[in-house]
């Protein structure tokens, strides 16, 4: 509210020579306008508050969304193991059951023991001593395709080379038309020990034999052959 102080009490239309009107603001304008520069100071002093409490708000969201994050993939990354691991147990289940399929009953193996003399170019005449692979002058017979594990050690006996600086014990494979050397060993010395471990994938019908390229004994040889896995035995 304003009061206005007017000189004159007449209530004629003021003219040009009429004293100035003063106004000046009463005790409750005056108040409420302090109030409101007050509540001016005050805004933006509220707003830097929320302000403040804003931005630790926001990087609490930010760093909670990284966390949602790491575990999606931490759950990702686990389901793919495991996934990985069940396909493997599928796998291993197949090949174990697939060998009901091909007579696993009668798994094909030999074990062979040899002590005896080595004639250059002939295979050596091995016996088995159990097993149930046949071996025919001196050869032993594949019955079915698959891995199978292969073990021989035993000593190389000779005097004389007779055109070589060396010995070499060899183990073939031979099918209807071809002869392959699966493993072949250079003996130097004599007494050497000759060792072989391995897999080899084998298939029906061929025939493996054991050469030495020059006249030597073979002294405690300890061959063996296992089928580990089978591929197709014929019925």
């Amino acid at each position: 509210m304003l009061v206005c102080v007017i000189a004159s009490k007449q209530q004629a239309r003021p003219s040009g020579n009429d004293p100035a009107v003063l106004l000046a603001p009463s005790p409750a304008v005056a108040g409420g306008m302090a109030e409101m520069e007050g509540q001016t100071d005050v805004e933006p002093r509220n707003q830097d508050q929320m302000d403040c409490k804003k931005e630790p708000a926001e990087d609490e969201w930010m760093s909670w969304q990284r966390g949602q994050v790491r575990n999606t993939l931490h759950l990702v990354s686990a389901a793919a193991q495991w996934i990985l691991l069940l396909a493997c147990l599928i796998y291993l289940g197949i090949n174990t059951l697939q060998p009901s399929t091909v007579r696993a009953h009668k798994t094909p193996w030999t074990h062979v023991r040899y002590t005896g003399k080595s004639i250059r170019g002939v295979a050596v005449n091995l016996t088995a001593e159990v097993g149930s692979m046949q071996i025919r002058n001196g050869s032993i017979m594949i019955t079915c395709d698959g891995l199978y594990l292969v073990s021989l050690n035993g000593k190389i006996i000779f005097l004389d080379l007779e055109e070589e600086d060396s010995l070499k014990v060899t183990l073939c494979k031979t099918d209807k038309t071809t002869s392959n050397a699966l493993w072949v060993q250079t003996v130097q010395e004599s007494g050497k020990a000759v060792n072989l471990t391995t897999v080899l994938f084998l298939f029906d019908q061929d025939n493996i034999t054991l050469w030495t390229s020059s006249n030597a004994t073979i002294a405690d040889l300890s061959f063996s052959l296992v089928l580990l896995n089978p591929f197709f035995c014929p019925p």
